[in-house]
């Protein structure tokens, strides 16, 4: 048998933080259990295939199911939350490799916006000469100017 995507320290983990499914008052079809929607999910974003082609046989429910389970949990701030927590778990059973960390600006906000950089100097002391030719630039004058006609006697 194949090894479960959302093994049962994963689950422990997670169940307290994921809000209960929301049922409908008009009733229609009971909702799935957040486990299987937490297995729909990574299935889906581990194997990379589309929502829309999550296998049935799985017993997640729809992709689409799963992908509304996720787009909720995400405004609930449910991935924050399990991702401290996981970090908490590594940093305490001593995993982590914090000399390889890296901070950037998607990750920690900069306060006050950090140091503001230095302006650019000219390097050039004025415009550059046209490279258009005289009669180019005699044609595109405001108002056009045409040449006079040609006499012939």
């Amino acid at each position: 048998m194949a090894k479960p995507l959302v093994s049962d320290r994963l689950w422990d983990l997670a169940e307290s933080l994921l809000p209960p499914p929301v049922t409908s008052p008009q009733g229609g079809r009971p909702p799935i259990g957040n486990r299987e929607a937490l297995t729909g999910i990574l299935f889906v974003l581990r194997s990379g295939i589309p929502w829309s082609m999550l296998p049935r046989e799985l017993g997640c429910g729809s992709g689409m199911t799963c992908w509304r389970r996720l787009r909720d949990w995400q405004a609930a701030g449910v991935w924050d939350r399990l991702h401290e927590l996981l970090l908490a778990e590594l940093n305490a059973a001593d995993q982590i490799d914090w000399s390889r960390a890296v901070v950037d600006s998607s990750s920690v906000r900069a306060l006050l916006g950090g140091q503001k950089p230095a302006r650019t100097r000219r390097i050039a002391a004025k415009r550059g000469a046209s490279t258009m030719s005289l009669r180019m630039r005699q044609a595109f004058h405001w108002p056009l100017r045409l040449p006079a006609p040609m006499r012939t006697t």
